[in-house]
């Protein structure tokens, strides 16, 4: 009778639940940002929250792979995540589409500091940086995003966006140079 509750306690039994931790701890690193990355790329703040709550419950199915690997697949669950919700906005009809009305002033966590004026000075940089990067062709968006945002290197953002290193560096320059001009309008 005492069977079920030993092997309950034995270490084999026990072992999932480092992993995750450690995978609760991956979530709570990457969160904020994977956040941003969605709401750029999706454009409204509650699909944003939809995608990356998504993508994190994708991942609890890679939790026996190794840490290392957590980081490129995590940003290619979540790319997929937001390509998959863009195509269904595609095929929606107009009267069903998203509003201009629904977008948000700006993220919660851009609240403001000490300073009113460079409060107000972030949040127009950031709002000119975010408009910029929804002009952007998708696959230079999560280029931009992957690689200068979220900093990762050039090898894990080609194995995130599913493409070779070239085109992740291909397809960054593009990025980087239509957003300087854009940025250089806005001055």
């Amino acid at each position: 009778m005492n069977a079920p509750f030993a092997s309950a306690a034995s270490p084999s039994a026990a072992a999932p639940a480092p992993a995750a931790a450690s995978l609760d701890v991956f979530f709570a690193q990457v969160r904020a940002r994977a956040f941003r990355f969605a709401e750029i790329g999706l454009r409204n703040r509650d699909d944003a929250l939809d995608a990356v709550q998504d993508a994190m419950t994708r991942m609890l199915g890679y939790r026996e792979r190794p840490a290392e690997e957590w980081t490129a697949l995590f940003w290619t669950v979540l790319r997929s995540r937001i390509v998959d919700i863009q195509r269904r906005r595609m095929f929606r009809l107009s009267w069903m589409a998203v509003s201009g009305d629904d977008v948000q002033e700006g993220p919660d966590w851009a609240d403001a500091g000490p300073d009113p004026a460079r409060a107000h000075e972030g949040r127009e940089a950031y709002a000119q940086l975010v408009a910029a990067l929804r002009e952007l062709p998708r696959r230079q968006r999560e280029a931009f995003g992957l690689r200068v945002l979220e900093e990762l290197d050039v090898a894990t953002t080609a194995r995130a966006m599913g493409c070779s290193e070239g085109s992740v560096k291909t397809h960054l320059s593009r990025a980087r140079e239509a957003l300087q001009k854009r940025l250089e309008e806005f001055r």
